[in-house]
């Protein structure tokens, strides 16, 4: 009887991806293959087995997707700064190219796509919405990340699904939640904390836990559909609500300060620029500043319908980022009581 066929994790040991596979490994699936760098010892003590690599090789990329019945496709790489913008298009555009054409070739049966619901979901007006909306182009552009993770999904698209074979793309909102170490999606929260945010945007919000978003996410590999999308989202709220709850959780105080968009963005551009001209870095990055003067709101009905995606309380969810946060980067409780 032949071996029973892998689940490769590209990106598994990222937020997201140790969620999925600490999952996968607490429901006795044995067959799980991550794709990094490097994979901890934790996940090789568990039987996972490592693929040393990048997507943007693609020799390391057809040694990974051999004997792969289904693919997670989580590898990408997080920046608000615009800079970075051929760095993100060659992980999240070129590397999706390589990885779609060499799962295909070797006959993957399914593909979970790991984007964003940046995508999808940004107004500049305080409204609700959903997978129907057409794509924000005009402000999906203004931002290198989202338009990176908007191309990929095109990629994907094109390369992947042709000959009886599943793609499936899933959109969280701001990933929330304990087990963040590189801080790729909790910076926000540990800077409230840190008291190193300056003043209270006009904006809104949405985020969701890391756990229920990898919940959905293995859902997805049976559950979702031939290229559909799902967004993931717990609750949208404006930053001024988002700040209010983590000051109850926390007892850090909120900002006072309220700053008009018409100020904040022009005074962010004129920070951000006076230090780069310089070589330093800026205290303000300025694209962070523009995002939080927007509206991230949607709903997830969809996902709830088809997926059975089910958010817990988003209480829990802050509370349990703030105690990880304060224990594992802010040093308190480090000496016990």
């Amino acid at each position: 009887m032949p071996p029973k066929k892998k689940i490769l994790i590209t990106g598994g040991t990222g937020f997201l991806g140790s969620h999925i596979v600490r999952q996968f490994l607490d429901a006795g699936e044995k067959n799980l293959r991550v794709m990094a760098s490097s994979v901890p010892e934790w996940m090789t003590d568990e039987g996972v087995e490592p693929a040393a690599g990048s997507v943007t090789n693609p020799e390391d990329v057809a040694e990974a997707v051999k004997d792969v019945s289904a693919i997670f496709h989580l590898a990408g790489k997080v920046s608000r700064d615009n800079a970075d913008a051929a760095a993100m298009n060659a992980v999240h555009v070129q590397g999706t190219r390589i990885l779609c054409e060499a799962a295909a070739k070797a006959k993957v049966k399914t593909m979970v796509l790991a984007s964003s619901s940046g995508t999808i979901a940004i107004s500049e007006k305080d409204e609700v919405l959903d997978e129907t909306f057409p794509p924000p182009l005009e402000l999906i552009s203004r931002f290198a990340y989202y338009s990176s993770k908007f191309y990929e999904e095109k990629t994907a698209l094109e390369n992947f699904g042709k000959k009886g074979q599943k793609l499936v793309i899933v959109n969280p909102s701001l990933l929330l939640g304990p087990g963040d170490e590189r801080l790729s999606s909790t910076k926000p929260v540990l800077d409230f904390l840190a008291r190193k945010i300056p003043f209270t945007p006009s904006g809104g919000l949405n985020f969701v836990d890391v756990r229920d978003t990898a919940e959905a996410f293995i859902a997805a590999l049976d559950k979702g559909k031939h290229q559909e999308k799902y967004l993931l989202g717990s609750e949208n709220m404006t930053f001024e609500e988002f700040f209010g709850r983590l000051e109850r959780l926390s007892g850090v105080s909120a900002p006072m300060l309220r700053v008009p968009k018409s100020i904040s963005i022009p005074a962010a551009n004129f920070v951000d620029s006076f230090f780069r001209s310089r070589k330093k870095a800026s205290p303000i990055e300025a694209k962070e500043v523009e995002q939080a003067e927007l509206f991230w709101y949607f709903d997830s009905d969809k996902a709830k319908e088809e997926l059975g995606f089910d958010p817990r309380d988003p209480q829990e969810t802050l509370n349990d980022t703030i105690k990880y946060l304060r224990k594992d980067f802010l040093g308190e409780g480090v000496f016990g009581k």
